[in-house]
């Protein structure tokens, strides 16, 4: 199952978006979580500002 979603996300409108992984730290036990975002291209850079505030 998952090819047939890779082989979809590399062909047609599939090539217009980026798979953004951000590491968040928790302020309560401090520990590292890594959350997941589908995005568009031109949305990267906002993703990732995002994830820093």
């Amino acid at each position: 199952m998952a090819k047939k979603v890779v082989a979809t996300l590399k062909t047609g409108k599939g090539k217009e978006y980026s798979k953004v992984i951000t590491m968040v730290k928790s302020t309560k036990t401090g520990a590292y979580s890594f959350k997941e975002a589908i995005v568009h291209n031109d949305h990267v850079k906002d993703a990732i500002e995002q994830a820093k505030a």
